[in-house]
């Protein structure tokens, strides 16, 4: 809070809690938006405390998630909040994990997302047929007859936030189908072809992801969720073949020059996909 990133971050924000202007707050300011920006307060563990802090997630909790359902929306509704109709599952997924991190967790708004995501979420697996009805329709990257793989990855990183103790069974249930999913996709590659990379992009480990994932990411969430399973293993060896000769890992992906901030340099030692992969290791190996 002191020096960095979040300072700098702070320093840009608007009195009301925003960053740029507020109806901008996804869509036409990737990724200096307050969305993308409370993402990245989230990942940087900033104080929850600050009253900065608490004026953006006011601000996303009163412009960004739907009443009715708990869902995020990428667009506020006329008469408020969030649009029922534009509620997006890595969206909620984001703003649930960010909202837990900075001290929202039993807020009732933040219980409601958490609603969402056990309620509406979805892990088909190249199914025959979509989904229908609300808020399936007209959503087919998301969830057509596969589900949006950043989709499941956003909500299990949300639900794997919530303390253990503190997980109800619907989350409990999540968690079971989300890790499922992730398995059977060995985390990176095509579940019904398991020679095949889904993106190579993620194999390349990049901080903040933001809206997409990497191997890294879900091998986070994964070993956070206390799974130590056979198929991480190729993930495992991906991370431990990228550590160079000082034990550190380089930041391969980067939205630098399109955040408020840019936080790392491209190509160089990155602190934070270091403390990522170091976490990932030994919770997997403890």
């Amino acid at each position: 809070m002191q020096s960095g990133p979040v300072p700098r971050i702070l320093a840009k924000q608007k009195p009301e809690g925003y960053w740029g202007t507020p109806e901008d707050f996804y869509i036409r300011s990737k990724y200096k938006g307050t969305v993308w920006t409370l993402i990245i307060l989230a990942e940087l563990a900033a104080d929850p405390q600050d009253n900065r802090v608490r004026e953006a997630c006011e601000f996303i909790l009163q412009n960004s998630q739907d009443p009715e359902s708990g869902g995020f929306s990428y667009q506020s509704a006329k008469q408020g909040g969030g649009d029922h109709n534009k509620v997006l599952p890595c969206l909620t997924g984001n703003m649930v994990f960010s909202l837990i991190r900075l001290g929202y967790l039993n807020d009732p708004r933040v219980q409601h997302g958490t609603n969402w995501i056990t309620t509406y979420q979805r892990f088909d697996d190249a199914i025959r047929e979509a989904p229908k009805g609300w808020p399936y329709d007209g959503k087919e990257r998301c969830y057509g007859r596969h589900s949006c793989h950043m989709g499941i990855v956003k909500a299990l990183k949300a639900l794997a936030e919530i303390p253990p103790g503190k997980r109800s069974d619907a989350v409990k249930a999540t968690i079971e189908k989300g890790t499922k999913y992730l398995l059977a996709h060995h985390i990176y590659k095509r579940s019904h072809n398991l020679t095949q990379i889904s993106k190579p992009s993620w194999l390349r480990f990049g901080f903040p992801t933001m809206w997409n994932t990497d191997a890294l990411e879900i091998l986070n969430i994964l070993t956070k969720l206390g799974i130590k399973d056979k198929r991480m293993q190729d993930t495992i060896n991906l991370v431990i073949a990228k550590q160079d000769k000082q034990g550190k890992w380089k930041l391969e992906n980067t939205y630098n020059g399109r955040m408020q901030t840019n936080i790392e340099q491209k190509g160089k030692p990155s602190k934070w996909i270091t403390l990522n992969a170091l976490g990932a290791l030994r919770s997997f190996y403890a």
